[in-house]
């Protein structure tokens, strides 16, 4: 057997945000979110992701996968392959979209749900801690009193998780190393013989799959080895350019123009302003001129 990289948005997707996989998300959202009883998800309602790609209210703004509980809290998920230039913002600009977003006018306060930005990252964000999970809340800054929990904001670093497959002792671990490896297995480990995960691995066999999905996925998968390939290089000419201008300033001119020129290779195969502005981190305003260059 062989299964989809579920790093790709495209599997992603397709495991977690598909008609089908309201079980699956139920059981990956408690083992990540790490409830107790009394707080686990029983049931959730999917909003397409392939329907409705963008969070209402916001330009050129996508999430993998948005889903509401049922006592009304909006959870928004997404995977992250490459560590684009103002992706940080990108997250809690979502997160605090989506929570201002369920107001209508003349509606009171207390109608408001909390919102969960969920965010897997494909490479390290916080270098100066080991645990590969990180939660966010609004705390008072010396007493650490929690002002509120409504908007919360959790990273899960996948390159920090280094567990192998003998030693998964918990179902939060094992579906973290199904997201990490599914796409490396050709077969169905008897440690993650856990029902929901099993039917996860089904979703993205490959034998299971049309021609036409292999090809998309496999073209997605393509498009983001080209592009952290791009990043790595254009990150080297940077250091190399360092050297002569000060290496501050080097990296940072040597990382712009090497974005720039992805970006441009992006707009001239055809991908769209908002497909290049996610995995990029240009504005619209730069991706214009870009375009207008190709």
């Amino acid at each position: 057997m062989k299964f989809l990289d579920v790093k790709t948005d495209y599997a992603f997707k397709k495991v977690f945000g598909s008609k089908d996989s309201v079980p699956v998300l139920i059981s990956f959202l408690n083992a990540i979110l790490d409830y107790n009883d009394s707080l686990k998800i029983s049931d959730l309602s999917i909003v397409d992701p392939y329907q409705i790609p963008l969070l209402r209210g916001m330009k050129d703004t996508f999430v993998d996968v948005k889903a509401t509980l049922s006592n009304g809290k909006q959870i928004i998920v997404e995977m992250q392959v490459l560590n684009v230039k103002g992706f940080e913002k990108r997250i809690l600009h979502n997160a605090a979209k989506q929570y201002s977003q369920q107001l209508k006018r003349g509606e009171d306060y207390t109608l408001i749900n909390p919102v969960i930005a969920l965010t897997f990252t494909d490479f390290n964000m916080f270098d100066d801690s080991e645990d590969y999970i990180s939660q966010f809340r609004l705390l008072e800054r010396k007493r650490y009193i929690e002002y509120t929990d409504d908007v919360e904001l959790i990273f899960v670093e996948l390159p920090k998780f280094n567990k192998d497959i003998d030693s998964l002792t918990n179902i939060k671990e094992k579906w973290v190393y199904f997201l990490k490896n599914a796409g490396s297995l050709d077969y169905i480990p008897d440690i993650l013989s856990d029902p929901c995960i099993t039917q996860a691995f089904s979703i993205i066999n490959e034998a299971a799959l049309s021609k036409e999905e292999l090809e998309l996925q496999e073209k997605r998968y393509d498009f983001i080895r080209l592009q952290k390939g791009a990043l790595a290089l254009a990150k080297e000419q940077g250091i190399e350019e360092g050297l002569e201008k000060g290496i501050e300033q080097g990296i940072e001119q040597g990382i712009e123009q090497g974005i720039e020129k992805v970006a441009k290779n992006m707009l001239g195969a055809g991908m769209s302003l908002q497909e290049v502005e996610q995995l990029t981190g240009l504005n619209p305003q730069q991706l214009e001129l870009l375009r207008n260059k190709t």
